[in-house]
């Protein structure tokens, strides 16, 4: 392989074949001296952390609607923020949005640091972050590694260790790859590549650039990479989720700061245990007394864990609760909104 013969084929197919994202300076308009807005390139990488494009375009989109620059998010209240990441899902991320960008707008002035190093010592930014912020918006040669970018290295060099114990050696081969000339386009035709050819199943191999260099394609079976180790079954917790109504209104309760959507909107809940909890349990665990009724329940995945949330539904007064019009609960993450509805409907 000729690495810069590999990096010529790509960025000259990045040049014919970018996508169109809203965040990205696309590579004419980069040619012609655009630079990206560090605000919307940080912004999107945080949002596009464990989700997909097609799912964080509408956040984005809303959020830079809303708060167009830094020092604009830096001022929102809390609960504002967490109102509008709800349905992003990995929330702790939404809270380090926030100190990220207060601390942008209170120590810096409002303007990001433009390196790798500066931006690392913002709060928030892990390396991956800080590489794409860095590559992308500033344009400097940071490595900038994604599961986009560590499937293709895998298929490029046939890598044979599994993941996520191949993943030193597929940043190291990324790092070789990584040049002075034009860092922040070859970080983003990278995940192009990853996204839309270098595809996890069916890869589209006959319209790769660069599959005259990928020893995966060599072997005949590319989709085989990256290899990886078998997941052990995630435990399983039982909860439940307690639809207290008041005529139009559905009591809520905000969650701790720190944990598990912490500082979220939800459902009021018993805790989550691995043990299924039984009528004189979930009655007793009630935010208030009614006459609760079971009206069904629904499963929900988490990172480390599934979750079996029993419905019991009810109409009555509480205290410690904030009532809201159930017109609004598309504020709350998923797996209460989830919860909601399904107790609302089952209703009918």
């Amino acid at each position: 392989m000729n690495p810069d013969t590999l990096r010529a084929q790509l960025l000259a197919w990045y040049d014919a074949s970018a996508r169109d994202l809203p965040w990205r300076v696309g590579p004419a308009d980069h040619a012609a001296g655009v630079r990206p807005d560090p605000y919307r390139v940080w912004l999107s990488e945080v949002m596009l952390q464990q989700t997909t494009v097609p799912h964080a375009t509408p956040y984005f989109l809303k959020f830079t609607a809303r708060w167009p620059t830094v020092a604009d998010l830096a001022g929102e209240a809390d609960g504002e923020v967490m109102a509008a990441w709800a349905g992003l899902g990995y929330y702790a991320r939404a809270r380090n949005l926030l100190k990220c960008a207060r601390a942008v707008a209170s120590e810096h002035g409002g303007v990001f640091p433009d390196t790798e190093e500066g931006l690392r010592g913002l709060p928030g930014l892990g390396p991956y972050t800080a590489a794409a912020v860095g590559a992308i918006a500033f344009d400097r040669p940071a490595n900038v590694v994604d599961g986009n970018v560590e499937r293709v290295m895998a298929r490029l060099f046939a890598v044979e260790t599994p993941l996520p114990d191949a993943k030193p050696e597929l940043k190291r081969l990324a790092a070789g790859l990584v040049r002075d000339h034009r860092p922040g386009d070859w970080a983003q035709a990278l995940m192009d590549l990853g996204a839309t050819i270098c595809r996890p199943k069916a890869p589209l191999c006959d319209r790769c650039p660069v599959a005259s260099h990928c020893a995966a394609l060599a072997t005949g079976a590319p989709e085989t990479y990256p290899r990886k180790t078998a997941k052990a079954a995630l435990p399983h917790r039982h909860g439940v989720a307690y639809v207290l109504t008041r005529g139009d209104q559905i009591a809520l309760v905000r969650r701790p700061p720190k944990g598990l959507l912490g500082g979220m909107l939800a459902l009021p809940t018993s805790d989550w245990r691995a043990a299924p909890w039984s009528d004189a349990e979930a009655a007793e665990a009630a935010p208030a007394p009614a006459a609760w009724r079971g009206v069904g329940e629904v499963e929900h995945g988490f990172t480390h864990f599934t979750l079996t949330l029993r419905l019991l539904r009810a109409e009555g007064d509480a205290a410690d609760v904030i009532w809201s019009p159930r017109r609004d609960l598309d504020a709350l993450p998923s797996v209460f909104l989830k919860a909601a509805r399904a107790g609302l409907t089952n209703l009918l």
